[in-house]
């Protein structure tokens, strides 16, 4: 199983779904990627996934064209600019799907107010994923 997740700056909520994702199953090949990739993964997001046991701190924001010409089983976005801005993917994609999130990057405030809007955040992605996660397992175990 290949699953991309695209977002724009693929600093945050890719980020954190991708390394959700991942720790539920370390048999699934997880990608993140964006459509106008960040210089490197915004450090809130690395920190509210550490208090989760979960360590994105070695990402590295990828730009999507990387992915263009390979087949995924999923391409999901994670933001309305990417689901806008998706690109056309030479590969074959199995199910390409949109699971919006706010963007904790625009978060204001203190650092720990900051933090808030990144746990809220990383939470639904939690909550969306592991949905997600039950839904191709079931559709996995059913086709065999």
């Amino acid at each position: 199983m290949k699953i991309l997740i695209l977002c724009t700056g693929n600093s945050c909520r890719s980020q954190m779904a991708h390394g959700y994702l991942q720790s539920l199953d370390s048999t699934i090949q997880v990608f993140s990627a964006g459509t106008k990739p960040a210089p490197k993964v915004n450090p809130f997001a690395v920190e509210v996934m550490r208090e989760c046991g979960i360590d994105i701190s070695g990402h590295t924001p990828q730009n999507v064209t990387a992915y263009a010409d390979q087949a995924r089983d999923y391409v999901i976005t994670v933001c309305g600019d990417a689901d806008a801005n998706c690109p056309v993917f030479n590969g074959k994609v199995g199910k390409r799907l949109h699971i919006g999130f706010d963007d904790p990057a625009k978060a204001e405030g203190t650092e720990e107010e900051k933090m808030i809007v990144f746990r809220k955040v990383r939470d639904k992605i939690f909550e969306r994923f592991k949905e997600l996660y039950s839904e191709i397992t079931t559709d996995k175990t059913d086709k065999q």
